[in-house]
């Protein structure tokens, strides 16, 4: 039995034993994060229903514009190559680097222009100095000269005046001085100054402007230069390469095309009118910057596209074009020509670095890169960032069923009341046929009647074969032909007889 002076202890070291084990970790608890930074590897494919930054609302894993459902990206591309890697890689700076310089382009023209218009303040500040300084100097020479006008012994009692028109002079404005030429000469003399401070700014940021610039210029030339030549190298093998990427392309995006839901929308006309232009642009060469007319970088060809249709919102720079467009974010699954594809290298909309245009049955129309030229291509759903849509779709028309014709045949003009081919031409009665005197050869006329019963020649015409042959003019037939016509079809074995008589 236990003592109860020991029951408290035991009970504090069950509990403290059982907690031990409660707390304890596992073996096969994950080990510790390293103390290292992680590789620059491949971006994650993520399919969980957490929403990324950059994604668009409702959609699976950050993987914008991915259906729910749909398949997932492949890890690290569709066609592994160490070729094609290093291609990507180039192609990626050479965006990125090209999509800096242009915002860096902006700001160099933008602090020149801020420049210009600094020198024409401090220049019309100078103007307005000068011409109070003049006025200032005409005010302190005519108090001089109405100085010298008094009597000597009043001189002593204006030399607080001199004094003061001296100050007037210099610009100074002494407690009892308000005259309106030294107030304008110190405001004009103050303007002048803050004048020349706003062109020291704007002479340094276009200073540090320009030196950024020729940096990063610097970088992408040498990188375009890299990736030229890497193309040169491996012409043959990256012709096979691009073969396969389109294939496994085509074959990923098969489920995106084949299930098309546009909800009974269809591409607005600025957008097709946005298409068309890109689409005549076929074979124009890249060039970083150029925004036509028969060169472009791949931003500039879509900027240049839409402005041709109407649409003059659209920014230059792509990642600043899916940033302006992005509240109108398109499933893959809904794409319509027009829309915009945006490629990025990571999970922020900050990394994007080229765009192409959707034109229909999972191709696009880009301007590729430094080498290339504009053409259509099969969408890169492996690096497909984002689809936006720069103009609002349109309802489709509505189709309506085409309408029943009858099957009612028409009637034939002439062969509805004659009898079938099979059966032999109505022919009057054999005491009304004259039997030719001639012989058949002789009638080189061919009758007035453009009857087929009146033909010489060896017609297939059903009232020649029912017709007694000319040879055997003496013979009878054996069967009278009247009594296999009715009377009703006297018109045409009338017509047909009387131009037997007459040919006769």
């Amino acid at each position: 039995m236990i003592s109860p002076v020991l029951r408290p202890a035991l009970w504090s070291a069950l509990l403290g034993a059982v907690a031990a084990m409660a707390l304890a970790t596992p073996a096969y608890a994950e080990p510790a994060l390293p103390n290292a930074v992680p590789d620059t590897g491949s971006r994650p494919v993520a399919t969980g229903g957490l929403r990324l930054p950059g994604a668009a609302p409702g959609l699976p894993g950050g993987v914008t514009g991915l259906p729910t459902g749909g398949p997932t990206l492949p890890v690290g591309g569709v066609v592994a190559s160490p070729l094609l890697a290093q291609i990507t890689a180039l192609e990626t700076q050479n965006g990125q680097l090209g999509d800096q310089l242009l915002g860096i382009r902006q700001q160099r023209d933008d602090a020149r222009t801020q420049l210009t218009a600094a020198e024409g303040e401090l220049a019309r500040a100078r103007d307005a100095l000068a011409a109070a300084q003049q006025r200032a100097d005409s005010v302190a020479a005519d108090a001089f000269k109405a100085a010298a006008a008094l009597p000597p012994g009043e001189i002593a009692e204006d030399l607080e005046g001199l004094s003061r028109l001296s100050r007037i002079s210099r610009g100074e404005q002494s407690e009892d001085t308000t005259t309106a030429a030294a107030g304008e000469l110190s405001r004009t003399r103050s303007a002048e100054q803050v004048a020349t401070q706003a062109v020291a700014s704007a002479q340094d940021r276009v200073r540090r402007a320009e030196e950024q610039f020729t940096a990063v210029e610097k970088a992408l030339r040498e990188n375009e230069r890299k990736l030229v030549k890497l193309r040169a190298d491996n012409q043959a093998q990256l012709i096979e390469l691009e073969r396969q990427q389109e294939a496994a392309e085509q074959k990923l995006g098969a489920a995106y095309v084949e299930g098309q839901s546009t909800t009974g929308l269809i591409a607005s006309p600025q957008a097709l009118a946005a298409v068309r232009y890109a689409l005549a642009q076929l074979g124009d060469p890249y060039l970083w910057s150029a925004e036509g007319p028969d060169r472009f970088d791949c931003s500039g060809l879509m900027w240049a596209a839409y402005r041709s249709a109407g649409y003059y919102d659209l920014p230059r720079v792509s990642r600043d074009q899916y940033y302006a467009t992005r509240a109108r974010s398109v499933d893959r699954s809904a794409l319509l020509p027009g829309d915009l594809l945006f490629f990025a290298s990571g999970s922020s909309w900050t990394t994007i670095h080229h765009v192409g245009m959707y034109i229909g049955g999972g191709k696009m129309v880009q301007a590729p890169s430094t080498g290339d030229v504009v053409k259509i291509s099969t969408v890169r759903w492996s690096g497909l960032y984002a689809a936006t849509r720069v103009v609002g779709a349109v309802p489709a028309p509505a189709t309506t069923p085409p309408p029943v014709t009858p099957t009612t045949p028409a009637p034939r003009p002439t062969g509805s009341t004659s009898p079938k081919p099979t059966t032999p031409a109505p022919k009057p009665s054999p005491t009304s046929t004259t039997v030719p005197t001639r012989p058949p050869t002789t009638p080189t006329t061919p009758p007035a009647s453009p009857s087929p019963s009146q033909s010489p020649s060896p017609s297939p015409s059903p009232s020649d074969s029912g017709a007694p042959s000319p040879t055997t003019s003496s013979a009878e037939p054996s069967t009278a032909p009247s009594s296999l016509a009715p009377e009703s079809s006297a018109p045409a074995s009338t017509s047909a007889s009387a131009a037997a008589s007459t040919g006769a």
